[in-house]
């Protein structure tokens, strides 16, 4: 097993669990694009039929020619026979690549907040990094995926971490937890608040 950590998960309503994350190689066989996805589709000379296309809600590309591709809920080598086959109208022999790109949020204490199309081999400390990387109350030892209803909490504090090999998934929310305030953080507004009382009532004492 190449990602031998062991990952705490919880889910919505259900009690904790732990899991093992078996692989972190990225088989993009076993990756599914969802709604809102993108897929790169280069064809060889052909232009016109080469877009980074969003898939839509019904499972579809949205392009006026690869419209009728069905691409969801299936491995990435099912979309390329589907592809194939459809190119094949065009020419006899397609020379085509694919790539696709899956949509997550990144969240919580880091620089960028917002959504990201990424490849599937991206991992969750790469994820992070494109966000602008954590603020400075950012805690890298409190990481929280949410993937498929279920809470993943990762420690990114140590490089070495098998945690750094993590990837995303389609649809992963990724949330930067932050740092407790320090008590001196409370203690300076109010001796500057004291402060500030005490030099006032001796003013008006003159």
């Amino acid at each position: 097993m190449s990602l031998a950590l062991v990952l705490t998960v919880t889910g919505f309503g259900t009690a904790g669990a732990q899991i093992v994350a078996s692989s972190a190689s990225g088989d993009l066989n076993g990756q599914t694009l969802s709604p809102g996805d993108q897929l790169r589709i280069v064809v060889w000379r052909k232009p016109e039929l080469t877009c980074d296309c969003v898939i839509a809600g019904n499972g579809t590309v949205i392009h006026p020619l690869y419209r009728e591709v069905a691409v969801t809920g299936v491995p990435m080598a099912t979309v390329e026979e589907r592809l194939r086959t459809f190119l094949a109208k065009y020419e006899q022999n397609p020379q085509f690549v694919i790539q696709p790109l899956v949509k997550i949020i990144v969240r919580g204490e880091v620089r960028i907040p917002t959504i990201y199309t990424v490849p599937p081999e991206t991992t969750i400390a790469q994820a992070i990094v494109l966000a602008g990387g954590p603020t400075e109350v950012g805690r890298l030892d409190q990481i929280i995926v949410i993937r498929d209803r279920q809470q993943i909490k990762i420690d990114l504090s140590r490089p070495d971490a098998d945690a750094t090999l993590l990837q995303v998934r389609s649809n992963d929310q990724i949330i930067v937890g932050r740092k407790r305030p320090s008590p001196l953080q409370y203690v300076s507004p109010i001796a500057s608040s004291l402060g500030l009382m005490l030099t006032l009532i001796t003013l008006f004492r003159r």
